[in-house]
């Protein structure tokens, strides 16, 4: 929305004397950020005061910068809105690497603001100082190298511009991380007066972006009935409207919709458990429901068997609907990207197909192939022993209705593929780049936005490499956590690239040491574990219950014994 000079008299506040973190701050505010992560320094410090002392902002002080970034993109996933971080000079920027990685794969919008010495200084052997205007050049979407004195003639426009042009950045279009580095020289703690919202805004101004009606009626009679569609939606935020549009498509008997543990999209008429499905089929199955076209919308895919079996697919025709930085050709069959975001296009493309209802038995065979998987789940799952499985499956059962969850890479997001999520109000996952750090923090930067309960299942190593989120303050009786206790990368176990070798328990499936229980009653944090079906029902129902302390529950499981259990699930 445009933004509109306001009459009102200017007022003075006593800030840093640096104008360009003044400038900084004005845009920050004006650019509707209101949460911002700080980690502590010394040449940051006229950034600090500049957005401190606004009351405009809500700031959150966390020690550990690699923390902090996963933090605020865990705001970011949770509000919708860019989250700014504060860093010192050196290597601090760094740290936020992973973080920023995962918000550009993501489409996640973060600003990072790095504070660093001026540039005559860099490579001199002073303190705390290397080359950061470029050290997130891979991952953010724009970026800015503000110099340490603006007093030259068009300084200030120049500032206010290029800070404009990075902000405007991070939420339009693609949305995506950026970065603000901002030179600063000693004194760093001289103050002056600042006149509030002076910096000059620039607002930017996108229509909404649609097909024209006679290209989107000629897609949607392309797709008519004979024609068999196969839609798979991979990670996205909860919308509304797309899945209504998904619900109108799927009830054209000539198109499947698949949906992943993390698509945030639920309905009876999707198929929502595409591992359990597809490995249940025989191959003359596979080629009775082999799609002329797949369209898929989201981020990444974690399937492996839908992967491996559309790549083997000859023939193809693959559609990629989403605003993307780059061709993205996972199956190996891209035919046509759609530039533009999956909600206007699905429902354009559902109202479209209104007059193509047609005989077809593509979208019954795949949901009798569904039932039959869901039944032969259950059978399974009822007798097998205590393990990663049988503990994940009366998890994901029992978890209330309202609550959000997190997934930390590894095994948990695997496990939840497998199992109906039709009652999860929310499911994240880093699956931007899939690692297993800051799995916590992003689910403890999101639960400090949701006025609800969050709950976190983490592997023990996600859990131990993201130990020093239990430090922060931003710790609430809201925020929950399950850690598979199973010896340490169970993954490890079950994934054909290692589970044969003999370097896996040495060096891979390697144990964690993890003191859960000390570290609770350390940081204040409700313990609870189990170590059976009988004693998970009963602490189940103490952890969910605790209301006045964060909470943990450590499930102990048999980690060869769980790796054989899950192989074995996909050879029932």
């Amino acid at each position: 929305m445009a933004n509109f000079v306001d009459s009102n008299t200017p007022v003075a506040m006593l800030s840093t004397y640096h104008l360009s973190c003044n400038i900084l701050s004005d845009l920050l505010i004006a650019h509707g950020i209101r949460h911002v992560v700080i980690s502590p320094g010394s040449r940051n410090v006229p950034v600090i005061m500049a957005i401190s002392r606004r009351s405009e902002f809500e700031c959150h002080t966390v020690i550990d910068e690699r923390s902090a970034a996963f933090i605020a993109l865990g705001m970011s996933i949770q509000s919708g809105s860019p989250v700014a971080i504060v860093c010192t000079s050196g290597t601090a920027l760094l740290n936020y690497a992973p973080a920023v990685a995962e918000a550009f794969y993501r489409h996640i919008p973060l600003v990072v603001i790095s504070a660093d010495r001026p540039e005559e200084w860099i490579d001199q052997d002073d303190s705390q100082t290397l080359w950061q205007q470029d050290a997130l050049a891979p991952y953010v979407k724009r970026s800015c190298d503000i110099c340490a004195h603006i007093d030259f003639p068009n300084g200030k426009w120049w500032t206010d511009r290029m800070i404009n042009d990075v902000l405007l950045e991070a939420a339009n279009g693609r949305p995506g991380p950026v970065h603000i580095n901002i030179r600063l020289d000693a004194p760093l703690n001289r103050q002056a007066d600042h006149t509030l919202n002076s910096a000059r805004v620039i607002s930017m101004i996108t229509p909404p972006q649609l097909l024209p009606v006679t290209e989107i009626r000629d897609i949607a009679k392309g797709l008519a009935s004979p024609h068999r569609v196969l839609i798979i939606a991979g990670f996205h935020r909860p919308d509304y409207k797309l899945n209504r549009a998904l619900i109108r498509l799927a009830s054209h008997p000539n198109i499947a919709v698949m949906t992943e543990s993390i698509s945030n999209l639920h309905s009876p008429m999707f198929i929502n458990r595409i591992d359990s499905t597809l490995c249940r089929l025989p191959d003359s199955d596979k080629e009775t429901l082999r799609p002329d076209t797949v369209i898929t919308l989201g981020g990444a895919i974690v399937s492996r068997h839908i992967k491996e079996w559309l790549r083997n697919l000859p023939g193809l025709n693959h559609w990629h609907v989403g605003v993307s930085h780059t061709t993205v050709d996972c199956f190996k069959h891209l035919t046509t990207r759609i530039n533009m975001d999956a909600t206007p296009f699905m429902s354009q493309l559902a109202s479209a197909m209104n007059r193509h209802k047609g005989e077809s038995g593509y979208s019954r065979l795949w949901h009798e192939a569904a039932k039959r998987a869901a039944d032969i789940h259950d059978r399974y799952i009822a007798n097998v022993p205590w393990s990663d499985l049988k503990a994940m499956a009366y998890i994901f059962s029992h978890i209330p209705r309202s609550w959000n969850l997190h997934l930390s890479n590894g095994t948990p997001i695997r496990y939840a593929q497998l199992m109906d999520r039709m009652n999860i109000h929310r499911s994240e996952c880093n699956r931007g780049v899939s690692g297993i750090d800051g799995c916590t923090s992003t689910a403890l930067g999101s639960a400090a936005l949701f006025s609800g309960v969050t709950l976190l299942i983490s592997g023990d190593m996600s859990f131990q490499y993201d130990i020093s989120a239990l430090s922060s303050t931003l710790l609430s009786p809201r925020f929950k956590m399950i850690v598979i206790c199973n010896g340490g990368g169970g993954i490890f176990r079950f994934i054909k690239a290692t589970s044969g070798l003999p370097e896996t328990e040495q060096h891979l499936a390697v144990g964690t040491n993890l003191p859960l229980s000390d570290l609770c009653r350390g940081y204040g944090i409700s313990y609870h574990e189990a170590d059976s079906m009988p004693t998970l029902s009963q602490s189940f129902n103490r952890f969910i219950n605790e209301t006045e302390t964060p909470s943990l529950l450590a499930v102990y499981t048999p980690g060869k014994l769980s790796a054989d259990v899950l192989k074995g699930y996909f050879d029932f």
